[in-house]
């Protein structure tokens, strides 16, 4: 397993982050906790969730904190190997915040959600606490304030971001400095071959400022997984039905070099990611401890430069960053 540090801290995480949203919804409890442990096993120590996961026609809102809760639970030091991050901003259909449970970022958000994650993943504390989407009303001074005192109580350790613009980090950047906050430390942003917008703002601002990128889809929905194209039941087959001719064909061209590699579809668009330099870590949701293990491969994959130029002309950007992407 290779390491790196997130953003601007000195804490170390794994290249590859283990999601967890299909815990629950997905996975039982017993393979999710055989994911976990395998991953630790791996090297894998950071792990990702959110305080909505297991929702959404799923077991509840908080279920799968609740499943890593009762993995932590187990002991044998499986907490203490493990950076932790979750997320608030939705709402947790919870009655007794009455109109403060609808979606947004408040330090009332900030301080009930966390106190509730918390309980569910029987934790003291998250070594990572993210907002889960950009709040366009938001108070960088109140969600500052509120994050250097969970961090002054030590139940959190860092603040980051997700699903947030570039205007977004360095609204958050300015605001930051001014408290002498080291302020956002990461951002979790949706990236790969098939969503590659954020190269225009994105990912520049983010390097400008410092900050690790964590990559959530990187995917894309099972798309640049093996045997797209042949998918004929579930999620996927939905999307691969909505794919337009020249959608069909950037995915068979793919496969085809895929096929040439030696490698499979969902290893070299992990292998993708890796390769690039202002790409932290792509975050895995193995279903299976096979997917996991499998994933886990892409960290062996070195592609070349003539691959990496074959897949931009299969997979076309938007030309560099901005504005001389599109600009003189």
């Amino acid at each position: 397993m290779e390491y790196t540090k997130l953003g601007k801290t000195g804490m170390k995480v794994s290249r590859l982050a283990l999601g967890t949203m299909n815990f629950g919804p997905r996975t039982s409890d017993e393979v999710a906790f055989q994911i976990m442990d395998r991953a630790l096993e791996l090297g894998i120590n950071f792990f990702d969730t959110a305080n909505v996961y297991g929702g959404w026609g799923g077991p509840g809102h908080g279920y799968t904190e609740k499943v890593i809760g009762r993995w932590f639970a187990q002991g044998e030091g499986r907490r203490e190997k493990v950076v932790l991050a979750t997320k608030f901003y939705n709402g947790m259909d919870n009655e007794l915040d009455g109109p403060n449970d609808g979606a947004g970022v408040s330090a009332y958000k900030l301080y009930r959600n966390l106190e509730a994650s918390l309980k569910h993943l029987q934790t003291d504390h998250v070594e990572l606490y993210q907002m889960h989407h950009i709040d366009h009303s938001i108070n960088w001074k109140e969600i500052f304030a509120a994050y250097e005192n969970m961090i002054t109580q030590g139940k959190i350790y860092y603040a980051g971001s997700s699903n947030f613009g570039a205007r977004h980090l360095a609204y958050a950047e300015a605001a930051s400095d001014q408290r002498d906050f080291l302020g956002l430390v990461s951002e979790q942003h949706l990236y790969n071959l098939l969503e590659r917008l954020p190269e225009l703002e994105l990912l520049p601002t983010a390097k400008d400022l410092g900050m690790s990128v964590l990559v959530w889809s990187p995917l894309e929905g099972g798309l640049l997984a093996a045997n797209a194209l042949n998918t004929t039941s579930g999620r996927r087959s939905e999307r691969v039905e909505a794919l337009t001719q020249y959608g069909r064909q950037q995915l068979q061209r793919y496969a085809d070099l895929c096929a040439e590699l030696g490698e499979s579809e969902q290893d070299v668009a992990l292998a993708w990611l890796l390769n690039k330099s202002d790409i932290t870590i792509p975050i895995i949701g193995p279903r299976t401890v096979e997917q996991l293990e499998s994933a886990v491969h892409a960290l062996d994959i070195h592609l070349s430069i003539d691959v990496m130029n074959q897949l931009d002309d299969i997979f076309p950007g938007p030309g560099g960053s901005a504005p001389e992407a599109y600009a003189w």
